[in-house]
């Protein structure tokens, strides 16, 4: 059973860091590119940031970059979020997502990070 399971979600004052985890199971980890995605009250889903599956690039929304940098980790299983200066607009339910190509493709359930002073 294919697991994704984010953490690291809070409430953050503006200008603040966070750092999100995703830790993912039951599935061969280096062979899933990894993205997040964010979903703000009555918004669509968002991507934030991808990265490929050994690591080497990564992209990011026009809305983030400078501010947030993702990761991974093959050993362990986990990808990373690392938000910095957090604005109010990056409020949102933020959401990890594995995609081994086609259809193969797995969601974690989410964390919420508010933005506020």
């Amino acid at each position: 059973q294919v697991q994704l399971v984010e953490s690291g979600g809070g409430l953050v004052q503006p200008g603040g860091s966070l750092r999100l985890s995703c830790a993912a199971s039951g599935l061969t980890f280096s062979r899933y590119a990894m993205n997040w995605h964010r979903q703000a009250p009555g918004q669509g889903r968002e991507l934030v940031a991808a990265i490929t599956r050994a690591g080497d690039s990564s992209i990011y929304a026009d809305s983030v970059k400078g501010r947030f940098t993702i990761s991974r980790d093959n050993d362990e299983n986990t990808i990373y979020l690392q938000m910095n200066n957090l604005k109010p607009e990056d409020t949102a339910v933020y959401f990890c997502q594995g995609e081994g190509g086609g259809q193969d493709t797995y969601w974690g359930q989410g964390t919420q990070v508010t933005v506020s002073s």
